[in-house]
């Protein structure tokens, strides 16, 4: 069985401000080791040098070993502990600041994702063990040099978890993409529209377009536009509109095309659809 052990240094004169650490440690738990349920005032981060364990926050167990880290938000119930089987050594950094939260969610930590996986284990290592280091000798610029060191641990986090989730973030772009798309043709419907007209005004190749829209929504993009057209049709047919009316504000310049269009994928003409859904006001059963 592992020997535990256990260290923390404290910053004699912590500051006030974007970002101030407060202390810093390291201990080799043993397989027995729990802490919590507990809520913080500050902030806390954990990296797991060797060893497992699990880290609950938000009604979630996350399942945790080897260059994971957590992070403990303030305010937020949280409970962690050893695996009895190879309970895990970690160093901790407790710190406060008023831009904390815009740096963590920076790189994608928060309360609903408060863990991290990073690669670049000896860099982490040496890091956390600076920090310590820097707060255990006292001086008088301790404050200042371990916020240095902090801006640089979570810059490392910053760098670890982007190039870790290129693909993600790829995915995410043409994510964007389709949206961006969804939102012009949900503006746009009433216009005059093609699949060239809207690669042309979001800047994006047409054949790339479609295939990334029909990727992510299943629809071809000119059947979605139909749809918006479609279902918007069906409220203006419960207005005071005649159907030549109700055509041209969904886009359509041909009623009877519209009409076609409008049977085909409800089933009834726009003037049977209008005699089913006028409702009678006095009618309190609707």
């Amino acid at each position: 069985m592992k020997e535990s052990y256990h260290s923390v240094a404290f910053n004699p004169r912590p500051g006030k401000g974007e970002l101030t650490v407060l202390f810093s440690g390291q201990s080799q738990t043993r397989p027995t080791h729990k802490v919590g349920p507990q809520v913080l005032d500050y902030y806390l981060v954990h990296y797991v040098v060797s060893g497992r364990g699990t880290f609950r926050c938000m009604g979630t167990d996350y399942h945790l070993e080897k260059g994971s880290s957590f992070f403990i938000f303030p305010g937020e119930l949280v409970s962690y502990g050893s695996n009895e089987e190879d309970p895990w050594c970690y160093r901790w950094i407790g710190f406060k600041g008023t831009r904390v939260d815009e740096y963590l969610s920076g790189f994608g930590i928060s309360q609903h994702h408060p863990v991290a996986l990073t690669q670049q284990h000896r860099k982490m290592q040496a890091l956390y063990h600076q920090m310590e280091l820097t707060l255990r000798k006292r001086m008088s610029h301790c404050d200042m040099q371990s916020e240095g060191y902090m801006r640089l641990l979570l810059a490392e986090y910053a760098q670890e978890l982007v190039q870790g989730n290129i693909q993600k973030e790829e995915a995410s772009g043409i994510q964007q993409q389709v949206e961006q798309a969804i939102r012009w043709l949900t503006l746009q419907y009433h216009q005059p529209i093609s699949i060239e007209s809207m690669a042309q005004s979001l800047g994006y190749h047409r054949t790339h377009l479609s295939k990334m829209f029909k990727q992510h929504t299943g629809q071809a993009p000119m059947n979605f536009l139909l749809k918006i057209r479609m279902e918007r049709a069906k409220i203006l047919l419960q207005e005071a509109l005649t159907v030549e009316q109700v055509a041209s504000s969904v886009g359509f310049s041909d009623p009877l095309y519209f009409s076609k269009q409008f049977k085909k994928w409800f089933g009834r003409s726009p003037s049977e659809y209008r005699q089913d859904h006028t409702m009678n006001p006095y009618d309190c059963s609707q």
